[in-house]
C-alpha cells in the first residue's frame, strides 16, 4: 500500500478532468480524493498499490479529450492508516 499526491497544471478545469479522475481512480481501485484549485490547477491524493497508483498517474498524464496536460508532479506522502483511511475516491 502507498500514497501519492499529484498536481495537474495545464488546461485542466473546465474540461471535466476532476470527472475523469474520479472514473480513473474507480478503474484504478484507488481511494482518495480530487479537487481544483484557484491557480487552475488540480490536486489531490491516492492511495492503493504502486501498480494502481501508477495506472492512475499514466492516466491523468493523458486526461479527458478537451484538456491538455502540461504537468503530473507526484510527491509520495505516508500511508493512512485504518482509523483514518478513505473507503472510495471523491472529488472535493
Amino acid at each position: 500500500m502507498q500514497r501519492r499526491s499529484f498536481h495537474v497544471t495545464g488546461r485542466v478545469q473546465g474540461v471535466g478532468f476532476r470527472w475523469f479522475t474520479l472514473q480513473a481512480a474507480r478503474r484504478c481501485q484507488v481511494v482518495g480524493w480530487v479537487g481544483n484549485r484557484r491557480d487552475g490547477s488540480v490536486h489531490g491524493e491516492a492511495q492503493g498499490s504502486a501498480e494502481a497508483l501508477s495506472d492512475l498517474v499514466e492516466e491523468l498524464r493523458r486526461g479527458p479529450g478537451f484538456s491538455r496536460v502540461d504537468d503530473v508532479e507526484v510527491q509520495k506522502l505516508p500511508v493512512r492508516g485504518s482509523s483514518e483511511a478513505e473507503n472510495s475516491f471523491e472529488i472535493r
